[in-house]
């Protein structure tokens, strides 16, 4: 992979001069190189040709730790009587044309997430791109209930994006019970780690109060702190004077920890 940076703001009184870091893959078999070492893919731009990785804090689980924690049996006790059977489908077998597909994508992008925030032509893009390898489908004997694009290998999962049936979200926590059944199931194959995107404002705590095993890419390492990831979360929409570690009281302390 080659990594670059691209400047964005400058900050002359505090001496903060801040870049975006991104990463390029160069061949699939970077990728666990690439995501443990805090990138996420970005689709943002779909004229880009390569396949880029932004630089975030990134969410991730550490399978060896987890376990079932008492919100994740409570969900699962929710869904069990719609009899969810799961598909995990190498992408190159799965029919990404298929109508019952794209309509069931689409239909969810134009009520959950929007099209200023995911196009039609942006999802297209993103199926396009080597990165995702697998699609989990969630059926009953009805009807299917949800899909989720997945990064494979054989040391890790990145749970990419996810769409399900929003009849089920709040009387059955459907979407919920979907990430906790991919994490499940990627410990049950091996797996070292499943990622699960970003970890910014309070939006983002659910994902860390549901999930034992959890770290998050502070900067330079992988950090299992969730207390100071929450408290990052609830504060991330607060204007700051400077970066992080201006603003720490003993500095000196941190770079011992380096």
């Amino acid at each position: 992979m080659k990594v670059f940076l691209s400047e964005n703001n400058v900050d002359y009184g505090t001496y903060t001069f801040n870049y975006a870091v991104y990463a390029m893959k160069e061949s699939q078999s970077e990728l666990t190189e690439i995501y443990d070492k805090g990138f996420l893919p970005y689709t943002g731009n779909v004229t880009i040709e390569n396949e880029l990785f932004y630089l975030a804090r990134s969410l991730r689980v550490d399978l060896e730790n987890f376990d079932d924690t008492s919100e994740n049996r409570r969900v699962n006790r929710l869904v069990e009587p719609l009899a969810i059977n799961v598909e995990v489908i190498e992408k190159e077998k799965f029919d990404l044309n298929s109508p019952e597909f794209k309509d069931f994508c689409a239909g969810y992008i134009n009520e959950r997430i929007g099209e200023d925030n995911m196009s039609l032509e942006r999802w297209d893009y993103i199926l396009k791109q080597t990165t995702g390898t697998h699609i989990f489908r969630f059926t009953n004997s009805e009807k299917v209930l949800g899909y989720v694009l997945a990064a494979i290998n054989e040391d890790l999962v990145h749970y990419w994006f996810a769409f399900f049936d929003t009849e089920y979200m709040r009387t059955h926590s459907l979407g919920k019970w979907m990430m906790w059944r991919v994490i499940r199931w990627s410990k049950e194959n091996g797996k070292k780690h499943i990622y699960l995107g970003t970890a910014y404002k309070p939006a983002a705590l659910y994902k860390i109060r549901d999930h034992k095993g959890l770290e998050f890419w502070d900067g330079s390492k992988w950090n299992q702190d969730t207390k100071t990831l929450k408290d990052w979360c609830q504060t991330d929409l607060e204007v700051k004077e400077a970066d992080r570690f201006k603003l720490l009281a003993e500095p000196n302390k941190f770079l011992k920890t380096l």
